[in-house]
């Protein structure tokens, strides 16, 4: 299966998906949706022959414990509702010591980390009935113990579990603003025959930092980096990632079609026998390996000091902890305050009948709240039921106590 170009599935723009020009496939976020409650417009999609692919976004692969089962069967189970050719996580972990961050962060890229991450794949990989892909995230701050760069990081997990890359050069960008990394540079040192496929997707610069929001306009310096992958190697899918501030149709059939025409200049100026569009199938046949040939596991010693210093991040962002020995304690408060954003807006979209009743004041109401309840819950419903009864039992000190 040759996926050519995609988008992002979301609810806030179901009914606009069905009628985009060019759309090939749609990728899902696994935790919003249950193989035994799919939306009736997805399943129309996936009925009328789309693939749907989907994308896992709270494995926490990167973390030092195992996977949790639930979550891999719900990822297993959606991949055999819609008959995916793949499934999609991170290279990322998003909780420590039981303490949900509500984000992915980013691993030291050391070999305990490969370690762990192998052993997680590994794990994944048995539970999944299709191949599984891995993504490299958009990093705000970084681990001085890297003895690692990203490419050399990934082209090891590749090469001790078999696993398939998920491009993502929108993240790519962000390393490169916001901590000097050269996405060309990455991309030459790639196995990029490992692809199973791309994200593009848009962001923003503020205050010197580069935030990958999904809720802007894609730069021409993403656009440029997409280029340079496809002049590499042909792609066996492409897809446009939009989270947030969701435009028209027509815009998101505008970018589409960016997308799409960036992909056919690199096929105008390339060698005709590099065009033909890899497929999932050819850069997946590998791809779930039994573990037999990892190396060997690290010790208790680096595996505990992994572990403490994942949970020390977790503390310091959301459970007022000191951040860990040697991680920029700045870039520790810009990632808190985009995890808090990011949160406010969560719940915001879940209920935006508290929007209109609080109007300007739901931003200084939810920012109280998080105050006193710091640590996220698991899922967005959680977070609101606990903001709904924090609002009531608050209600004399709330900027507005008729609020239910």
């Amino acid at each position: 299966m040759r996926l050519g170009l995609g988008i992002g599935w979301r609810p806030e723009i179901e009914l606009t998906v069905a009628r985009l020009p060019g759309v090939e496939w749609v990728e899902i976020v696994a935790e919003n949706i249950s193989p035994d409650a799919v939306p009736a417009s997805l399943a129309a999609l996936s009925e009328f022959g789309m693939p749907v692919i989907p994308h896992g976004v709270s494995l926490s692969l990167g973390g030092t414990e195992p996977p949790d089962s639930e979550r891999l069967a719900r990822l297993a189970g959606l991949a055999e509702r819609f008959g995916s050719p793949l499934v999609s996580e991170h290279v990322a972990f998003c909780r420590a010591d039981g303490i949900e961050a509500g984000h992915l962060l980013p691993v030291p890229r050391t070999r305990a980390a490969v370690d762990v991450l192998t052993e997680n794949i590994t794990i994944a990989q048995a539970a999944l009935p299709v191949p599984l892909a891995v993504e490299n995230i958009a990093p705000l701050l970084s681990w001085p113990e890297d003895e690692l760069n990203e490419a050399e990081f990934l082209t090891e997990l590749v090469e001790r579990t078999g696993v398939l890359l998920l491009l993502d050069v929108a993240n790519m960008h962000t390393a490169h603003v916001n901590f000097g990394l050269d996405p060309i540079a990455t991309l030459d040192a790639l196995p990029l025959d490992r692809i199973g496929y791309v994200h593009v997707a848009g962001g923003v610069l503020h205050d010197g930092i580069w935030h990958d929001t999904h809720a802007h306009t894609v730069s021409q310096e993403i656009l440029s980096i997409l280029a340079a992958l496809a002049e590499r190697a042909p792609l066996p899918g492409v897809m446009l990632e939009r989270d947030e501030a969701y435009p028209s149709g027509t815009e998101l059939a505008a970018e589409i079609a960016t997308i799409r025409q960036v992909l056919a200049d690199v096929r105008e100026h390339t060698d005709p026998a590099w065009q033909r569009p890899a497929s999932v199938a050819e850069t997946g046949r590998h791809a779930n390996r039994t573990g037999k040939e990892r190396a060997p596991q690290a010790g208790p010693t680096a595996n505990d000091t992994l572990a403490a210093r994942q949970m020390s991040l977790v503390r310091a962002l959301v459970a007022g902890g000191y951040p860990p020995a040697g991680v920029d304690p700045e870039r520790v408060r810009v990632q808190a305050l985009a995890l808090l954003r990011k949160r406010f807006r969560s719940v915001a979209r879940y209920r935006p009948e508290l929007v209109a009743a609080l109007g300007a004041n739901f931003w200084p109401t939810f920012q109280q709240y998080a105050a006193a309840e710091p640590t996220p819950s698991p899922s967005t419903s959680h977070d609101t039921e606990r903001f709904a009864r924090y609002m009531r039992k608050n209600r004399d000190s709330l900027p507005q106590p008729d609020v239910q």
